[in-house]
């Protein structure tokens, strides 16, 4: 070590144990927890209920603006808080419909891919069943059956019929052609 220099020791970063947590500034959420928040609040807005209540507040909002004494009116004529209003729902309501639809689209990839390897399984079983019936009609090929046997048998009486192994008596044959 030189003379002049302090050596001050340096922090060695351990790869085999994991980081301490670092301290952030932003909040924390549990984004499971806010994505089904953002589905129910999705689900809503898509309702014909969500249409006719945010009416009927809109249709209120305008007639107590309009109606009421002037002193009790919070909106004027132009509607400018109603317009930030509706202005504010909207700008909240488009984010939490995309994150619901990109989950629901997380989703649908994840069900089509097990829908996908269950096709390819039931292909392999189908082929799979495919090869063996055809081994099996192939075995079934050289087993006699009983309509083989039968057809055998058949052809071994006309056959015996025709080359007359148990010749018939021909005086005997020719009394029975006269009664």
């Amino acid at each position: 070590m030189p003379s002049g220099a302090s050596a001050a020791p340096r922090h060695r970063v351990r790869l085999d144990q994991p980081r301490a947590p670092r301290r952030s500034l932003l909040p924390e959420y549990d984004p499971e927890a806010f994505g089904r928040f953002s589905e129910r609040i999705a689900r809503f807005i898509g309702t014909g209920r969500f249409l006719v209540w945010m009416t009927l507040i809109i249709i209120l909002w305008v007639v107590w603006n309009i109606f009421a004494p002037r002193d009790l009116r919070f909106d004027e004529y132009p509607f400018i808080f109603l317009t930030l209003m509706l202005s504010l729902q909207a700008s909240y309501a488009a984010p939490l419909i995309l994150l619901a639809q990109n989950r629901q689209a997380d989703r649908d990839r994840v069900t089509q891919e097990q829908e996908r390897k269950q096709n390819e399984r039931s292909i392999a079983d189908t082929e799979y069943l495919t090869r063996e019936i055809a081994a099996l009609r192939m075995g079934l090929g050289e087993v006699a059956t009983r309509d083989w046997i039968r057809s055998e048998f058949q052809d071994l009486m006309k056959e015996m019929d025709d080359r007359r192994l148990f010749p018939q008596d021909t005086s005997r044959g020719s009394d029975e052609g006269d009664r």
